[in-house]
């Protein structure tokens, strides 16, 4: 399959069904930050954990910050590499030194600097910190889709980095018109 016919779903919310059995997607809404023949790397937006983005500063020995970062969630970015920290956020790109853009300006950030430039409030306005990330292997995602697993919509930035993250898997399905709680979270029975 080339490029050119490959239907991306890069810069685009997965919404999982109801009827998601795997608890690492249960109820969850993952940005998709690259799809392509190979496979397909993404976010998930709205799993907090049990740490906040205060504990990653102090376990980086990064000091002197705002308290307020004691009270901001670190989202469960993924089943995958879970000890690897990423930054999703709205900024030049150019500024760190592990950043890819992922569309306009949003951007996924994967260096120190980054936390550093938080910590003392001169990183990006709009940024949400996970740890670990989803993975789909070349053709995993597209099977995933044609079985009905997940919805998908092209994403709003203003779900992930101003929605309260317990709203934002409905936020994600509203854009499509759909209210997941009239949803039958059995395939194929109404």
């Amino acid at each position: 399959m080339t490029e050119s016919n490959h239907s991306s779903l890069k810069d685009h919310f997965l919404i999982a069904m109801p009827s998601m059995a795997d608890p690492n997607f249960a109820h969850s809404i993952t940005y998709i930050c690259e799809h392509n023949q190979e496979g397909a790397m993404g976010i998930v937006v709205n799993r907090p954990m049990d740490l906040s983005v205060g504990d990653i500063l102090s376990h980086l020995k990064i000091d002197e910050y705002d308290d307020t970062y004691n009270e901001i969630a670190v989202m469960c970015g993924g089943p995958v590499q879970m000890e690897r920290g990423f930054v999703l956020h709205r900024s030049d790109p150019g500024q760190w030194e592990n950043s890819q853009i992922v569309h306009g300006d949003i951007c996924l950030t994967s260096s120190r600097d980054i936390l550093m430039a938080i910590a003392h409030n001169e990183g990006p306005k709009e940024s949400l910190v996970a740890l670990g990330y989803a993975g789909w292997s070349a053709g995993q995602l597209d099977d995933e889709m044609a079985q009905n697993a997940w919805l998908s919509v092209k994403a709003n930035p203003d779900i992930i980095f101003a929605t309260p993250y317990e709203q934002r898997w409905q936020a994600a399905a509203n854009l499509l018109g759909v209210d997941l709680n009239l949803l039958s979270d059995q395939i194929g029975h109404a």
